[in-house]
């Protein structure tokens, strides 16, 4: 090993290899490294470059790609995947979006928290590695898993569940409401929702963490794309992480991993929002 790639495996550097576009910016990673940094990055038990393995993850998020098709240029698949996991368990992925929330919020001159959210799900087909936990959505005609979201009313990604496609909306309410509450510090107080929320049960879920559900309903007979008041914010949201194409389908053997991979590309969506890759 050269001088050069000792002080880059040592430090978390940018090594020598072949730059992809979903290789973090070097502001970008000045702002991550202390939250990605579990453990000291000269320790002796660290193979490799955690920069390089933080791209690789990156690069399978975004693409899609498959462990073992990762490009030869990153670490082994097997590092890039057991360092993932590490953060996933730790929630990293989580504290990050939450830190960037907060600057977007500042950046749009807004309260650092949010009074309003609205709350919504999305239905990923499954595949035979999610297959175990799959349920059929009989609405969307889809076997597979179901993400549960809720968003502030700019978007940003406030909290997260997953279950089979066959679990309702209502299920999944007070879970989604307790988790706002605790990383806004209780501040939300209305939740938007569409008619699948409508009942008593979900109104008094969401009622004992504070919030106050409001339905947002058609007026008028559908034909075709309707933009809800408030609706559409949420449907955005899951626009913009449809983009990353590990998330199309659910590849993923664990929910817990599924969750960690919203994590990880919507805080790759705040990054860029906030300029930190154009530096």
């Amino acid at each position: 090993m050269t001088y050069l790639q000792l002080r880059c495996h040592v430090r978390g550097m940018k090594s020598t290899r072949k730059s992809y576009p979903s290789d973090v910016s070097d502001a970008e990673w000045e702002f991550l490294v202390p939250f990605l940094t579990l453990m000291r990055e000269d320790a002796p038990q660290r193979e490799y470059s955690l920069r390089d393995l933080f791209d690789a993850l990156r690069y399978v998020v975004k693409t899609g790609c498959q462990w073992r098709f990762l490009p030869h240029d990153f670490p082994p698949w097997t590092a890039v995947y057991q360092q993932a996991q590490r953060w996933v368990q730790a929630k990293i992925f989580d504290t990050i979006t939450h830190e960037l929330r907060v600057i977007m919020r500042m950046i749009e001159e807004r309260a650092s928290h949010p009074s309003g959210v609205i709350f919504d799900s999305r239905t990923l087909q499954s595949t035979p590695e999610s297959g175990g936990r799959a349920g059929f959505d009989g609405h969307k005609k889809k076997k597979g898993s179901k993400i549960h979201a809720a968003v502030d009313t700019l978007g940003n990604l406030l909290a997260l569940t997953v279950t089979g496609a066959d679990e309702n909306e209502r299920s999944q309410v007070q879970a989604l409401a307790a988790e706002v509450q605790a990383v806004t510090d209780g501040q939300v107080e209305i939740a938007y929702v569409d008619q699948g929320y409508t009942g008593e049960e979900p109104a008094e879920a969401a009622s004992t963490e504070g919030v106050r559900l409001i339905v947002v309903k058609h007026h008028e007979a559908k034909r075709g794309f309707v933009l809800l008041p408030r609706r559409w914010v949420v449907e955005r949201t899951f626009g913009w992480l449809g983009r990353f194409r590990r998330l199309a389908r659910d590849y993923e053997r664990l929910a817990s991993t599924l969750e960690g991979w919203h994590w990880l590309a919507f805080l790759t969506l705040l990054l860029a929002k906030v300029g930190l890759n154009s530096a």
